[in-house]
């Protein structure tokens, strides 16, 4: 294995010598409960040690009930197309285009296109697993980047049009129990007051590592933050920026955001 790598602000990094044990402790504990851990790489367990703390126990329990999750859901690893989340896709309402001044993918999404009485929970599902596989497939390219951001788009969200908190919880417990570690920040921005009724709901489903990713930006502040974190060719036009939001429904991105 390759220690010489640096992670700072999600780059890979070396770790240290105690951590690197852990994780070499974490593989013999999960591979001797379950061999496809073999087809893990060193990284994505590390993932797992540190959203558990370091806790090997913990660790290895998350780490077990992950191999069991990608069996049923991506068997033999194959990923889930888009025929399968066209529901989804045809709302336009997430994309995966251009990266933050960090090296980090950027989703950029919009929740009042989002509408609970027309999704199947099981597709919406798929769909996260979907939109986290490809924005996870983004991240080889940029130095070793580890993790991706987004800006959450508000503006229009109605609590009887667009509340979901099924759907909110259960994209929650996909991101943090199969993809640890992957999130870095999301900038919630246009929020209406009547959004953090929902937000009390699902605040306490939010793991505490994960609680502090989320940023909510006021209007006054909106310019100067989204500029300060992404530059003016990975900033999407809706905000100033040069990015053109391409339909989700011409395709999936390629590895370098692209489409």
């Amino acid at each position: 294995m390759d220690y010489c790598k640096k992670e700072r602000d999600g780059h890979r990094d070396d770790g240290d010598v105690t951590e690197w044990k852990k994780v070499a402790e974490l593989r013999a504990v999960v591979e001797a409960q379950d061999p496809a851990c073999k087809e893990e790489d060193d990284y994505q367990l590390r993932r797992f040690l540190r959203a558990r703390d370091h806790n090997i126990g913990k660790a290895s329990a998350m780490l077990v009930k992950y191999l069991q999750w990608k069996r049923e859901v991506k068997p033999g690893g194959r990923a889930i197309a888009d025929e399968e989340v066209r529901g989804e896709l045809a709302q336009e309402k997430l994309y995966m285009q251009g990266y933050d001044r960090q090296g980090r993918p950027l989703v950029y999404g919009f929740g009042a296109r989002h509408f609970p009485a027309r999704r199947d929970l099981d597709e919406f599902k798929r769909y996260v697993v979907y939109v986290l596989d490809r924005t996870c497939a983004r991240l080889g390219g940029n130095g070793g980047q580890e993790k991706f951001a987004a800006v959450a788009d508000l503006q229009g969200w109605g609590y009887y049009g667009n509340c979901d908190i099924r759907a909110y919880v259960a994209a929650l417990e996909i991101m943090q129990n199969y993809y640890p570690e992957r999130l870095g920040r999301v900038f919630l921005i246009h929020v209406p007051y009547v959004f953090m009724a929902a937000w009390k709901i699902i605040y306490p489903f939010i793991d505490d590592n994960t609680k502090k990713k989320f940023v909510f930006v006021a209007d006054k502040d909106l310019h100067a933050t989204l500029r300060d974190a992404i530059d003016d060719s990975n900033l999407a036009e809706d905000y100033g920026g040069k990015l053109k939001l391409v339909s989700p429904l011409n395709g999936a991105t390629d590895s370098n955001g692209r489409r």
